[in-house]
């Protein structure tokens, strides 16, 4: 087994509608104060949350979202505190304003669904890096 890790795919957004009704783990890695886009105006703040997303069930279960961005306003609400920690969660939506659309959140976790997440991370393997013991030179 080698010890490199391969390239990350490129970060891709995610499709929130066709997501919707899924389970999500999300680990949240920061959050970013600005990152510009096409609709940022001059002197305006884009704030988004950079995570790992991992679909767990439905028709996109196993497909992982690495270093995406999380810009929908409510779901960056629910994610701004837990960086460095696992959310679970469904992606849902609330109540629309009139308007605008529906807001895309995550509803709590069953203990039904905090059962497929633990199943999910025991699969999941984590390489060793094995290190020389103290007497051995390092080459």
């Amino acid at each position: 087994m080698s010890p490199f890790a391969k390239p990350a795919e490129p970060s891709s957004g995610i499709d929130y509608s066709a997501l919707k009704g899924a389970l999500l783990m999300i680990k949240v890695i920061f959050v970013e104060d600005h990152i510009p886009t096409v609709h940022t105006r001059p002197g305006e703040k884009n704030p988004a949350v950079r995570a790992d997303v991992t679909v767990l069930d439905g028709p996109q279960a196993g497909h992982a979202y690495q270093d995406t961005l999380v810009f929908p306003k409510v779901l960056q609400g629910q994610l701004r505190s837990r960086v460095g920690q696992l959310v679970l969660g469904r992606l849902s939506q609330g109540e629309a304003k009139p308007g605008q659309s529906a807001p895309w959140k995550l509803d709590a976790a069953t203990p039904a669904d905090e059962q497929v997440a633990e199943a999910f991370l025991r699969t999941k393997s984590t390489p060793s890096v094995t290190t020389p013991a103290a007497s051995e030179p390092p080459f």
